[in-house]
């Protein structure tokens, strides 16, 4: 193997493989400090759901209307204008993003 030189350093695959298996002998090291109690099949393989009992995964959907049911309703006035100004059509947004940074770039001229 040869060593590339640049102007701003040099390259040599057997000192990157001499670093990454240094790295991984010293990651398996402080691996092997750790505790070693985990039990398949035990109730640490379950998910924590705070406490709630464990359903189906089909019981467990939860739709977005409902998990930002409260977020959605404080702003339901701001949310009836959006939802008429949408359109689908990207090339609508692409209108209202060259406005919003044309407004930016004005308002950063005059500061």
């Amino acid at each position: 193997m040869f060593t590339l030189e640049s102007g701003s350093g040099f390259w040599n695959p057997l000192i990157w493989l001499l670093i990454i298996f240094i790295a991984l002998l010293l990651i398996y090291g402080i691996r092997g400090f750790g505790r070693n109690v985990y039990k398949r099949g035990t109730e640490q393989t379950k998910a924590f759901l705070s406490g709630n009992k464990e359903v189906a995964p089909e019981d467990m959907h939860v739709k977005a209307s409902n998990l930002y049911w409260g977020f959605t309703t404080s702003m339901k006035s701001l949310y009836s204008r959006l939802r008429k100004m949408h359109t689908g059509n990207v090339s609508d947004y692409l209108l209202w993003f060259v406005i919003v940074l044309a407004v930016l770039f004005i308002i950063i001229g005059v500061i």
